[in-house]
Protein backbone atom coordinates (compact mmCIF):
# COMPACT_ATOMS: atom_id res chain seq x y z
CA UNK A 1 0.00 0.00 0.00
CA UNK A 2 2.59 2.30 1.18
CA UNK A 3 6.25 2.11 -0.81
CA UNK A 4 9.51 4.24 0.11
CA UNK A 5 12.09 3.78 -2.60
CA UNK A 6 15.67 5.99 -1.90
CA UNK A 7 13.98 8.56 0.09
CA UNK A 8 16.52 11.20 1.16
CA UNK A 9 15.88 14.52 2.55
CA UNK A 10 18.00 16.99 3.06
CA UNK A 11 18.36 19.75 5.05
CA UNK A 12 21.59 22.09 3.70
CA UNK A 13 24.21 19.25 4.36
CA UNK A 14 22.25 17.06 6.51
CA UNK A 15 20.94 14.30 5.72
CA UNK A 16 17.70 13.85 7.40
CA UNK A 17 16.67 10.96 5.53
CA UNK A 18 19.72 8.70 3.81
CA UNK A 19 17.98 6.67 1.19
CA UNK A 20 15.01 5.08 3.04
CA UNK A 21 13.88 1.93 1.41
CA UNK A 22 10.54 0.99 3.54
CA UNK A 23 6.77 -0.91 3.03
CA UNK A 24 4.04 -0.63 4.40
CA UNK A 25 1.36 -4.04 3.19
CA UNK A 26 -1.87 -3.37 3.55
CA UNK A 27 -4.58 -4.32 6.54
CA UNK A 28 -0.55 -4.62 8.96
CA UNK A 29 -0.08 -2.04 11.62
CA UNK A 30 3.76 -1.18 11.25
CA UNK A 31 5.95 0.86 13.62
CA UNK A 32 9.06 2.52 13.01
CA UNK A 33 10.73 3.06 16.05
CA UNK A 34 14.08 5.28 16.61
CA UNK A 35 16.34 7.82 18.99
CA UNK A 36 15.09 11.14 19.09
CA UNK A 37 16.22 12.88 15.72
CA UNK A 38 16.48 9.76 14.10
CA UNK A 39 14.44 11.34 11.11
CA UNK A 40 11.16 10.27 12.22
CA UNK A 41 8.42 12.64 12.01
CA UNK A 42 10.51 13.98 8.30
CA UNK A 43 9.51 10.74 7.01
CA UNK A 44 5.84 10.89 7.91
CA UNK A 45 5.82 14.59 6.95
CA UNK A 46 7.57 13.91 3.93
CA UNK A 47 4.62 10.88 3.46
CA UNK A 48 1.76 13.16 4.16
CA UNK A 49 2.95 16.49 1.91
CA UNK A 50 3.66 18.76 4.79
CA UNK A 51 7.59 18.38 3.44
CA UNK A 52 8.62 17.14 0.12
CA UNK A 53 12.14 14.49 -0.41
CA UNK A 54 14.85 15.77 -1.80
CA UNK A 55 15.05 12.49 -3.41
CA UNK A 56 13.32 9.11 -4.39
CA UNK A 57 9.73 8.13 -4.98
CA UNK A 58 7.06 7.43 -2.40
CA UNK A 59 4.05 5.23 -3.55
CA UNK A 60 0.33 5.34 -1.78
CA UNK A 61 -1.61 2.19 -3.63
CA UNK A 62 0.57 3.08 -6.96
CA UNK A 63 0.18 6.80 -7.18
CA UNK A 64 3.43 8.84 -6.66
CA UNK A 65 2.68 11.25 -3.92
CA UNK A 66 5.94 12.42 -2.79
CA UNK A 67 5.57 15.99 -4.53
CA UNK A 68 1.68 16.26 -3.81
CA UNK A 69 0.36 18.44 -1.61
CA UNK A 70 -1.61 17.47 1.54
CA UNK A 71 -4.94 18.03 0.69
CA UNK A 72 -4.07 15.87 -2.65
CA UNK A 73 -2.51 13.19 -0.30
CA UNK A 74 -5.23 13.23 2.18
CA UNK A 75 -8.40 13.11 -0.64
CA UNK A 76 -6.59 9.83 -1.94
CA UNK A 77 -7.07 7.58 1.47
CA UNK A 78 -4.24 9.05 3.61
CA UNK A 79 -4.81 10.50 7.33
CA UNK A 80 -2.73 11.20 10.10
CA UNK A 81 -2.17 12.49 13.23
CA UNK A 82 0.34 14.87 14.99
CA UNK A 83 3.12 14.49 17.65
CA UNK A 84 2.43 18.00 18.30
CA UNK A 85 -1.90 18.26 19.23
CA UNK A 86 -3.41 20.21 16.20
CA UNK A 87 -6.88 20.79 16.81
CA UNK A 88 -9.38 23.50 16.51
CA UNK A 89 -8.94 24.18 19.66
CA UNK A 90 -11.82 26.76 20.26
CA UNK A 91 -14.08 24.86 18.23
CA UNK A 92 -16.67 21.62 19.86
CA UNK A 93 -15.37 18.36 19.87
CA UNK A 94 -18.22 17.82 17.42
CA UNK A 95 -17.06 20.31 15.21
CA UNK A 96 -13.87 19.31 15.12
CA UNK A 97 -14.85 15.65 13.82
CA UNK A 98 -17.27 17.65 11.35
CA UNK A 99 -14.79 19.26 9.58
CA UNK A 100 -12.75 16.85 8.77
CA UNK A 101 -15.28 14.80 6.46
CA UNK A 102 -16.11 17.87 4.35
CA UNK A 103 -14.02 17.49 1.94
CA UNK A 104 -15.80 13.90 0.98
CA UNK A 105 -19.03 16.24 0.59
CA UNK A 106 -20.78 17.28 -2.79
CA UNK A 107 -22.45 19.98 -1.56
CA UNK A 108 -20.90 23.61 -2.59
CA UNK A 109 -20.78 27.15 -1.00
CA UNK A 110 -24.16 28.34 -2.56
CA UNK A 111 -25.56 24.61 -1.29
CA UNK A 112 -24.40 26.03 1.75
CA UNK A 113 -25.65 29.61 1.40
CA UNK A 114 -29.08 28.95 0.64
CA UNK A 115 -29.44 25.89 2.95
CA UNK A 116 -30.46 22.97 -0.05
CA UNK A 117 -31.42 19.59 0.53
CA UNK A 118 -28.21 18.21 -0.34
CA UNK A 119 -26.38 20.50 2.14
CA UNK A 120 -29.03 19.84 4.88
CA UNK A 121 -28.63 15.87 4.30
CA UNK A 122 -25.04 15.79 4.18
CA UNK A 123 -24.92 17.73 7.52
CA UNK A 124 -26.95 15.53 8.53
CA UNK A 125 -24.94 12.36 7.69
CA UNK A 126 -21.43 14.48 8.56
CA UNK A 127 -23.26 15.06 12.52
CA UNK A 128 -24.29 11.25 12.45
CA UNK A 129 -20.87 10.02 11.63
CA UNK A 130 -18.97 12.49 13.63
CA UNK A 131 -21.53 10.96 16.96
CA UNK A 132 -20.23 7.58 16.13
CA UNK A 133 -16.44 8.69 15.94
CA UNK A 134 -17.16 10.04 19.14
CA UNK A 135 -18.62 7.50 20.85
CA UNK A 136 -15.92 4.42 19.43
CA UNK A 137 -13.22 7.06 20.70
CA UNK A 138 -15.36 7.63 24.82
CA UNK A 139 -15.92 11.12 23.78
CA UNK A 140 -19.39 11.14 23.15
CA UNK A 141 -20.28 12.70 26.82
CA UNK A 142 -17.75 15.72 25.77
CA UNK A 143 -19.09 16.24 21.96
CA UNK A 144 -19.97 20.18 23.05
CA UNK A 145 -17.24 20.84 25.15
CA UNK A 146 -14.26 23.00 23.70
CA UNK A 147 -11.43 20.72 22.13
CA UNK A 148 -8.61 22.91 23.96
CA UNK A 149 -10.32 22.19 27.22
CA UNK A 150 -10.21 18.66 27.00
CA UNK A 151 -7.75 16.98 29.42
CA UNK A 152 -4.48 15.79 27.39
CA UNK A 153 -5.18 11.82 26.50
CA UNK A 154 -8.68 13.54 25.44
CA UNK A 155 -7.27 15.50 23.01
CA UNK A 156 -5.09 12.69 21.73
CA UNK A 157 -8.71 10.38 21.27
CA UNK A 158 -9.98 13.33 19.56
CA UNK A 159 -6.93 13.90 17.18
CA UNK A 160 -7.49 9.80 16.37
CA UNK A 161 -11.00 10.47 15.61
CA UNK A 162 -10.90 12.97 13.83
CA UNK A 163 -7.74 11.27 11.57
CA UNK A 164 -10.50 8.58 10.98
CA UNK A 165 -13.42 10.84 10.04
CA UNK A 166 -11.03 11.55 6.94
CA UNK A 167 -11.99 8.18 5.44
CA UNK A 168 -8.76 6.95 4.96
CA UNK A 169 -7.06 3.73 4.38
CA UNK A 170 -3.75 4.70 5.51
CA UNK A 171 -3.44 6.41 9.15
CA UNK A 172 -0.29 7.90 10.03
CA UNK A 173 -0.01 7.97 14.19
CA UNK A 174 2.97 10.49 15.31
CA UNK A 175 3.90 9.41 18.65
CA UNK A 176 -0.02 8.91 19.80
CA UNK A 177 0.31 8.11 23.01
CA UNK A 178 2.84 10.59 24.45
CA UNK A 179 1.55 12.01 27.90
CA UNK A 180 -0.53 8.67 28.42
CA UNK A 181 -0.61 6.64 31.85
CA UNK A 182 -0.10 2.86 31.25
CA UNK A 183 -3.60 2.37 31.47
CA UNK A 184 -4.31 5.00 28.50
CA UNK A 185 -1.71 3.43 26.19
CA UNK A 186 -3.08 0.05 26.17
CA UNK A 187 -6.36 1.29 26.10
CA UNK A 188 -5.92 3.45 22.94
CA UNK A 189 -3.59 0.23 21.75
CA UNK A 190 -6.86 -1.53 21.43
CA UNK A 191 -8.62 1.06 19.52
CA UNK A 192 -5.68 0.91 16.75
CA UNK A 193 -5.99 -3.05 16.66
CA UNK A 194 -9.83 -2.49 16.05
CA UNK A 195 -9.05 -0.33 13.23
CA UNK A 196 -6.56 -2.75 12.11
CA UNK A 197 -9.73 -5.47 11.74
CA UNK A 198 -12.14 -3.03 10.39
CA UNK A 199 -9.63 -3.39 7.04
CA UNK A 200 -7.32 0.04 8.08
CA UNK A 201 -3.55 0.18 7.91
CA UNK A 202 -1.69 1.86 10.51
CA UNK A 203 1.66 3.17 10.34
CA UNK A 204 2.87 4.00 14.21
CA UNK A 205 5.80 5.87 14.94
CA UNK A 206 6.51 5.64 18.99
CA UNK A 207 8.89 5.23 21.67
CA UNK A 208 6.59 3.18 24.00
CA UNK A 209 7.90 -0.35 23.34
CA UNK A 210 4.68 -1.85 25.22
CA UNK A 211 2.48 -0.20 22.90
CA UNK A 212 4.91 -1.32 19.66
CA UNK A 213 4.70 -4.59 21.26
CA UNK A 214 0.62 -5.08 21.77
CA UNK A 215 -0.16 -4.00 18.28
CA UNK A 216 2.83 -4.01 15.56
CA UNK A 217 3.13 -7.12 13.27
CA UNK A 218 6.21 -5.21 11.99
CA UNK A 219 8.57 -2.59 13.22
CA UNK A 220 10.95 -0.36 11.42
CA UNK A 221 13.94 1.09 12.80
CA UNK A 222 15.48 4.44 11.53
CA UNK A 223 18.61 5.85 13.04
CA UNK A 224 20.45 9.35 12.25
CA UNK A 225 18.21 9.04 8.69
CA UNK A 226 18.74 5.50 7.88
CA UNK A 227 17.04 2.40 7.94
CA UNK A 228 19.03 0.23 10.07
CA UNK A 229 16.58 -3.13 11.11
CA UNK A 230 13.11 -3.76 10.32
CA UNK A 231 10.99 -7.49 11.20
CA UNK A 232 9.04 -8.75 14.01
CA UNK A 233 8.91 -7.27 17.72
CA UNK A 234 10.95 -10.09 18.71
CA UNK A 235 13.44 -9.91 16.42
CA UNK A 236 13.96 -6.01 16.95
CA UNK A 237 14.68 -6.07 20.49
CA UNK A 238 17.46 -8.86 20.18
CA UNK A 239 18.80 -7.10 17.14
CA UNK A 240 22.56 -5.44 17.97
CA UNK A 241 22.61 -2.56 15.61
CA UNK A 242 18.68 -1.61 16.79
CA UNK A 243 19.79 -2.19 20.94
CA UNK A 244 23.40 0.19 20.12
CA UNK A 245 21.38 3.01 18.76
CA UNK A 246 19.33 3.31 21.88
CA UNK A 247 22.05 2.75 24.49
CA UNK A 248 25.44 3.25 22.85
CA UNK A 249 28.12 0.41 22.14
CA UNK A 250 30.49 -0.49 24.93
CA UNK A 251 33.83 0.56 24.08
Amino acid sequence: MLELQGVSRLFGGLAALNTVNMTVNAGKVVGLIGPNGAGKTTLINCVSGLDHPTSGVIHFDGVEIQNKAPHQITALGLGRTYQNIRLFGDLTVLENVIIAQHQHGKANLLDSLFQSPRHRREFKQQVERAFELLKRFHLDSFSDSRAGGLPYGDQRRLEMARAVATAPRLILLDEPTAGMNPVETHEFGEQILKLRDDGLTLLVIEHDMALISQVCDEVYVLNFGEMIANGTVDAIKQNQDVIEAYLGRED
